[in-house]
């Protein structure tokens, strides 16, 4: 997986850039917030990447800011939110504004986002409050959250990459890992994860 691109801007649009990595460029989907803090075109850029891999075709999502990374790939743990309605929820408000609201079970501020009914806002709330207010301990402790945060996700999202890459429906490797991570807890590694869902069909 590409955890990152360190490379020349070579353009930048509200909704991507593209990275020039030694004459090739990468096409990466941004949100609003990333590209508001991209330097100039022709400048230097790193942003920190998820893949995404599907049945009919790969899109790269870049982050400048890690926690930004981290919160997106929490609300694509949640059920029936994919890369695409993850990236507009952190377009649509701060990663401090979402945290918040995540927190403090405010459903109406999230369902206000575009593509993101009351149904989905509850779930978002529920999946994620507890994780994150732990989060917010922790960091008040002088503990490091993000590298966790997206390494517990990074795996889940690995290896329903990786499942959809055997053959696997995405929505069908998508229940299977929840089974998974429900009976076998969530610190299962991506190849622990990979192993379980071969072993269920």
């Amino acid at each position: 997986m590409i955890a990152y691109l360190d490379a020349k801007l070579a353009y930048k649009d509200h909704a991507q850039a593209i990275l020039d990595v030694n004459g090739v460029g990468y096409e990466v989907r941004i949100s609003l917030a990333t590209y508001s803090k991209l330097p100039a075109e022709g400048e230097r850029a790193k942003l920190y990447t998820y893949h995404h891999v599907k049945e009919d075709g790969q899109t790269l999502y870049g982050f400048l800011d890690p926690n930004e990374k981290a919160l997106f790939m929490h609300l694509i743990s949640v059920s029936g939110i994919g890369p695409g309605t993850g990236i507009v929820i952190v377009s649509s408000m701060s990663v401090g504004e979402i945290r918040q609201a995540i927190i403090q079970e405010d459903v109406r501020s999230i369902q206000a986002i575009k593509g993101v009914g009351p149904k989905t806002a509850q779930r978002i709330v529920l999946d994620l409050r507890d994780r994150l207010r732990k989060d917010e301990l922790l960091a008040k402790a002088g503990v490091e959250v993000v590298p966790l945060a997206k390494q517990h996700n990074t795996n889940r999202s690995e290896a329903l990459a990786a499942l959809v890459t055997l053959g696997f429906a995405r929505a069908a490797a998508e229940k299977t890992l929840d089974q998974i991570q429900h009976r076998h807890g969530q610190e299962l590694s991506v190849e622990e994860l990979i192993k379980f869902a071969l072993k269920s069909n």
